[in-house]
């Protein structure tokens, strides 16, 4: 397990430490869920969503891969 340290400005350490208490979590566990809840992984994590997600669709490599650009232009586009 990493350590990590970061500033914050006092009244957003104190919302964090209250909203902690509301929950009965950890800061530590409050930023982990938070990290989930964005979508940030690992490369290994992230590698096998998609590998299991291409496996559910039966789109070969390359279907998966125009659709997945595809998307990104639409969302590049605001459409």
């Amino acid at each position: 397990m990493s350590r990590l340290t970061i500033t914050l400005s006092d009244t957003r350490h104190r919302a964090l430490k209250e909203a902690c208490a509301q929950r009965g979590k950890t800061i530590g566990q409050l930023i982990d869920e938070s990290l989930e809840f964005y979508g940030i992984k690992s490369r290994e994590d992230a590698r096998d969503l998609v590998r299991r997600a291409r496996a559910r669709s039966g789109l070969s490599e390359g279907q998966a891969l125009e659709l997945a650009q595809q998307q990104v232009r639409v969302v590049r586009r605001g459409s």
